[in-house]
């Protein structure tokens, strides 16, 4: 990891919705289930009680994964996107040339991005060609698929 780990304000309060909801809902329920499971007597082939340390070993991982991006995070607010330009946290209207389909993407940063969500990471191939384009703009992005071409369509 890098030293500095830029987000949105909107991906700073969802990583610490979700460590708080890890570490004061899911946490405590696994670590009951582990003390119910102990209850029962032996441990060496009780199925519940090793699922159960599973569970509580990857909710650790996870809590402690996230308490290093806020330990690191910068949260990025920029004034670049009430210009017209496309920067982090704008949202973004394209379409897909030749295709006649268009696409809408929010400019994240590297570890809130989730493009089943519509969120890409200004890192990404695409996200790093639109930043810094305005509204009209044709973008060529290379992709692992091919080149792509993009038209910005509208930026808010």
């Amino acid at each position: 990891m890098s030293d500095t780990i830029t987000i949105t304000q909107s991906g700073f309060e969802e990583l610490q919705q979700e460590l708080l909801e890890l570490k004061t809902v899911a946490m405590p329920k696994v670590i009951d289930r582990i003390a119910n499971a102990r209850e029962q007597g032996d441990l060496s082939e009780n199925a519940d009680y090793h699922s159960a340390r599973d569970e509580r070993d990857i909710l650790q991982a996870r809590i402690n994964e996230i308490e290093e991006i806020l330990a690191k995070v910068e949260v990025k607010v920029t004034a670049a996107t009430k210009a017209g330009i496309i920067s982090l946290g704008s949202l973004v209207t394209l379409e897909l040339i030749g295709k006649n389909k268009k696409v809408t993407y929010q400019m994240s940063g590297e570890y809130e991005s989730n493009p089943a969500e519509g969120k890409i990471s200004i890192e990404s191939p695409v996200g790093k060609s639109l930043l810094g384009k305005s509204k009209g703009d044709k973008v060529e992005v290379t992709t692992p698929a091919g080149k792509i071409v993009y038209k910005v369509l509208e930026i808010k």
